[in-house]
């Protein structure tokens, strides 16, 4: 497996903490970092199908590469975005699709999440991806 120098990092930040009340306090901590969605992109248009939580993501393609904005009403999925986005910004189309993001299991995150919180999860992932797919067929 090709290691990921972004997953590296967060997989780094995280094993610092032994308990997970601490890196769910972390991962709060990190939904400060979130690039600011617009306000006219917190509508239904942009709003995640799956989540527990409201959570909005919009994607603009610039010289080939994807950026994403996003906002939540729940912090502890602001975190969990702010880590996706952390990963996936800045790439092209087809990097965001050939992404493994085997961080998530790594720090134990798909493990402590309640299964609402984990269906979210993909839901977000599964939308990142399919800005991604439309993205590369320009």
């Amino acid at each position: 497996m090709v290691k990921d120098p972004r997953q590296e990092e967060i997989i780094e930040e995280f094993s610092i903490f032994d308990e997970w009340l601490d890196k769910y306090e972390y991962l709060i901590g990190l939904s400060d970092t979130l690039p600011a969605i617009a306000p006219e992109h917190r509508t239904d248009q942009y709003l995640i199908q799956g989540c527990q939580s409201r959570v909005w993501i919009d994607a603009r393609y610039e010289e080939g590469k994807v950026y994403f904005t996003a906002d939540s009403d729940a912090i502890i999925t602001k975190g969990i975005i702010a880590l996706l986005i952390r990963v996936l910004n800045g790439r092209t189309p087809q990097e965001i699709l050939d992404t493994d993001l085997y961080f998530i299991d790594t720090i134990g995150l798909s493990a402590n999440l309640s299964p609402t919180r984990s269906n979210g999860l993909l839901a977000m992932v599964k939308q990142m991806r399919l800005y991604a797919l439309a993205f590369s067929t320009k």
